[in-house]
């Protein structure tokens, strides 16, 4: 008798719901702890990567954590929802008493993976992001405007995550240039939930701050959010700490237009309904976004 003989159909669909519950397309936003350790080139120093190696394994443990939580809330509303009614848990593949023990056993093995090797700062800073996202799923992701300052506040801490797992040295403009930056795939983020909603323009989203007629005010907003985040890294390089760190920095400006087109294209793809899931994870899978990608990265090595 084979392996495959020995495993029912039934478990085998039970564990695919399992892994689906964890989100693990999701852990690419994580990715984001090693941006410090690339900006300060210590992209080939193993010990610093070990680390942010690690603290990237504590952040999807942490973040699966969260989207089991939200999905147990949320099972209800995503019954009613075209795409979410599939998700384990609103399915009913998966039962509400495993996502409750799934969650802290996934917290616990996060803090586990970086207590003894990470410093005090990371720990602390994952802490924060288990509590912000707790609260953004039992209440804040229904007020409007708070929802998305703390969506693009994630997206934030895990760079912050980096600096304090890696110990590089943190940058100011960075910070002011990721804000500005997740703000606007935040907005994006809601965008894309009131497009995909019918209704009146009344309506109101279940679970959520927005009725269907936000949608150009939310468009507006994440529109100008993306623009400041590029403003911000001109000023940044036209700064001393520039000088400090690239031999030709005047090549960093060819990475504005690119970061403009970049930011213009996904807003454009949103308004025409091409972008279904969190703007992060369709930029992995956008190949005009790897190209962008591929140019930025060839402008900071001539310019090193």
């Amino acid at each position: 008798m084979t392996v495959t003989e020995l495993v029912s159909p039934r478990a085998a669909t039970r564990g695919l719901a399992l892994v689906r519950a964890l989100r693990p397309h999701q852990w690419v936003k994580n990715l984001l702890l090693f941006v410090p350790v690339v900006l300060d080139h210590k992209l080939f120093h193993a010990a610093t990567m070990a680390r942010t190696a690690t603290a990237f394994v504590a952040f999807c443990c942490a973040a699966s954590s969260a989207y089991v939580l939200n999905d147990i809330l949320d099972r209800d509303a995503d019954r009613n929802h075209p795409v979410k009614r599939a998700r384990p848990f609103a399915s009913g593949q998966l039962s509400p008493g495993l996502g409750i023990f799934l969650v802290p056993a996934l917290l616990a093995l996060g803090f586990a993976v970086s207590w003894s090797t990470l410093p005090v700062g990371f720990i602390d800073l994952l802490a924060v992001y288990v509590v912000l996202t707790t609260a953004y799923s039992v209440y804040l992701k229904r007020v409007a405007v708070v929802d998305v300052l703390l969506l693009a506040g994630l997206y934030t801490l895990r760079v912050l995550g980096g600096v304090a797992a890696s110990e590089v040295r943190f940058s100011t403009w960075l910070l002011a240039f990721a804000m500005f930056l997740f703000l606007s795939l935040a907005f994006l983020k809601r965008y894309t939930e009131v497009s995909a909603m019918e209704g009146a323009a009344t309506d109101q989203v279940r679970r959520r701050g927005y009725i269907r007629g936000d949608r150009e005010w939310l468009g507006s907003m994440g529109g100008a959010s993306g623009y400041m985040s590029v403003l911000v890294l001109a000023l940044y390089i036209n700064s001393e700490q520039v000088l400090a760190l690239y031999r030709e920095p005047l090549l960093l400006w060819l990475i504005c237009p690119l970061l403009l087109f970049w930011i213009s294209r996904m807003w454009l793809m949103a308004h025409r309904g091409r972008i279904f899931d969190d703007p992060i994870v369709a930029t992995v899978r956008d190949p005009a976004s790897y190209l962008l990608g591929a140019l930025v990265a060839l402008v900071l090595y001539f310019a090193l």
